[in-house]
């Protein structure tokens, strides 16, 4: 474990990204996992461009962003890290949800490249709003700097199930998420018609 620190400590922005990229394309294998029909491959290709995504833009952007916001609101005082929680969800949440639709639809070979983004983009943001505000809390009082995009990762990896679920088939609602797991394990259940 002692090696594993020291790693870090001299090649975070390298451990970081691959890390979070590695989180990310779980978090997409699980929602695939947990939407497959008996018989149903996995798409590794889509899985492929979720690690894609998340290696080349949200590991990146957030080892930057993170310690850029070190920077400016150095500290682990109350109003510096209820600040740096507003700054994040202000600007990066916003940034990394565009990156993640956009990014998802020009590596599928989508030609409006934002279609997501302008039918999911509200309902995925405030749905972070449920969650990343309580996770950040934690990092920026709790986890050391060199540590903050890996902590983010780990989290991030329940972010990425439901990105990616709402990425495939939902409106970027909780509600949808649900409704369309249960739809789909209904599906499952129903006898076949042994036609």
């Amino acid at each position: 474990m002692q090696r594993l620190a020291r790693l870090v400590r001299r090649s975070p922005w390298v451990c970081n990204a691959l890390l979070y990229g590695s989180l990310f394309a779980a978090g997409d294998a699980v929602q695939q996992q947990l939407r497959r029909r008996p018989g149903q491959r996995a798409d590794w290709a889509q899985t492929g461009r979720v690690a894609l995504v998340a290696l080349t833009f949200h590991a990146n952007f957030n080892y930057l962003w993170l310690r850029g916001l070190e920077r400016l609101l150095p500290g682990r005082a109350p109003a510096a890290v209820l600040a740096k929680v507003g700054c994040d969800q202000l600007v990066g949440a916003p940034v990394a949800i565009l990156a993640f639709y956009s990014g998802m639809r020009m590596l599928q070979g989508k030609e409006d490249i934002f279609a997501d983004c302008r039918q999911k983009f509200w309902n995925t943001y405030k749905t972070g709003l449920m969650y990343w505000p309580f996770v950040q809390l934690s990092n920026f009082s709790l986890v050391p700097v060199y540590l903050r995009t890996a902590f983010t990762g780990v989290c991030g990896f329940l972010w990425a199930i439901f990105l990616c679920f709402s990425q495939q088939s939902g409106d970027g609602t909780v509600t949808s998420v649900f409704q369309l797991f249960h739809a789909e394990k209904m599906e499952a259940g129903k006898p076949s018609s042994g036609k």
